[in-house]
């Protein structure tokens, strides 16, 4: 908070105080003298009390109260609220004595100049310091309120950065894998010089393009995702040649669906890096398909034993992301059934491009 910002702070408690008392003051003025015709004594007499008043009040709102009460030092508060009260008891009963004292000049022959007691005095002095306790307490409540709005606020705001950070670190953490191997097969072409380098250049150059502007996008079509999904697979059947056999189930009603970017592809890497080549195949089966808002992914690939890939990194990053981007409304499951690996993956309302 800068100086400015302080100095209209401070001038507008002033302000506010100050109007209070007056209104306090035409209060005593009203209490005291209700019913009396000798308004000079009674507005004289009124600003005796103000004094003893804003002094007590005070004390209590800014002393008492933030020390003990709201630090939870009930014994203490208890305490030194009866030593304040025993002492602002002889204090009020002075004022008003001294109070009589000096307006005695300003009696009317055969007139009341008040109209209550001292005991009413007395009550209408405690009434007035209950009402600033209370409404002391009641502006604490608030601005505790806000604070704890305003601290929760920037709670989630930072987790929210951190979410977006990890989220960025793991997509990070995708790029070489994923570029690695697409490399190397086109490596391995070049190599031996074969005439389906150009083909596979050209599809490494469309997942590339993907890869660099659609990954930063929070949703990409569903479709776009499963173009470039089958785009890797011919990459992939380029390189095995005869060993792979790749077949793609696509059930897709609605085209507006929209889904993470590069979250399906690192699934068919796995299957092809750890997949089992059986009777001379590595077989992999792709089925995606959209009901209503909702899709279901499953890839089934040739396997002896129960495949480490779901444990290692790159799915390890896919369930990190399918935590932070779909919560509570994914499963994810795995299993080896004879010589299969299945990876299903479900998610639940999915965004559509006409709601984004």
């Amino acid at each position: 908070m800068n100086s400015k910002e302080t100095i209209l702070k401070y001038g507008i408690t002033v302000i506010s105080h100050s109007i209070f008392w007056v209104v306090i003051y035409y209060f005593y003025a009203y209490f005291l003298g209700y019913g009396s015709s000798n308004i000079k004594y009674v507005n004289l007499f009124s600003g005796f009390l103000m004094p003893v008043t804003i002094l007590i009040s005070y004390f209590l709102i800014y002393y008492l109260i933030p020390n003990y009460l709201l630090t939870k030092k009930y014994k203490y508060f208890i305490l030194y609220s009866v030593y304040t009260f025993i002492i602002s008891i002889y204090i009020i009963i002075l004022s008003i004595l001294y109070g009589l004292i000096y307006s005695d000049g300003y009696k009317e022959v055969d007139t009341a100049p008040l109209t209550k007691t001292l005991p009413f005095i007395v009550l209408g002095v405690y009434f007035v310091v209950l009402i600033v306790v209370s409404l002391s307490l009641i502006m604490h409540n608030y601005n505790s309120i806000v604070k704890n709005e305003s601290l929760n606020s920037k709670i989630l705001n930072t987790q929210l950065q951190l979410k977006e950070q990890e989220l960025k670190f793991l997509k990070m953490q995708i790029h070489p894998h994923f570029l690695f191997n697409s490399l190397n097969t086109i490596y391995g072409f070049a190599l031996k010089k074969s005439d389906d380098a150009p083909e596979m250049i050209l599809k490494l150059s469309n997942l590339l393009d993907y890869i660099l502007y659609q990954i930063e996008k929070p949703q990409v079509l569903l479709i776009d995702e499963i173009n470039h999904l089958m785009d890797y697979v011919s990459l992939e059947k380029m390189r095995f040649h005869d060993t792979i056999e790749v077949t793609i189930e696509k059930n897709v009603h609605n085209e507006n669906a929209q889904i993470a970017p590069m979250l399906l592809i690192p699934f068919v890497e796995n299957s092809f890096k750890h997949g089992t080549i059986i009777d001379g195949k590595l077989k992999v089966v792709i089925k995606v398909e959209t009901k209503d808002d909702n899709l279901f992914f499953e890839i089934v690939n040739s396997s002896i034993t129960e495949n480490d890939a779901f444990k290692g990194i790159g799915l390890g990053n896919i369930e990190k992301r399918l935590d932070m981007l779909y919560p509570k409304s994914h499963t994810l499951e795995n299993s080896q059934i004879e010589n299969q690996f299945k990876v299903q993956l479900k998610i639940q309302n999915l965004k559509s491009l006409k709601n984004v």
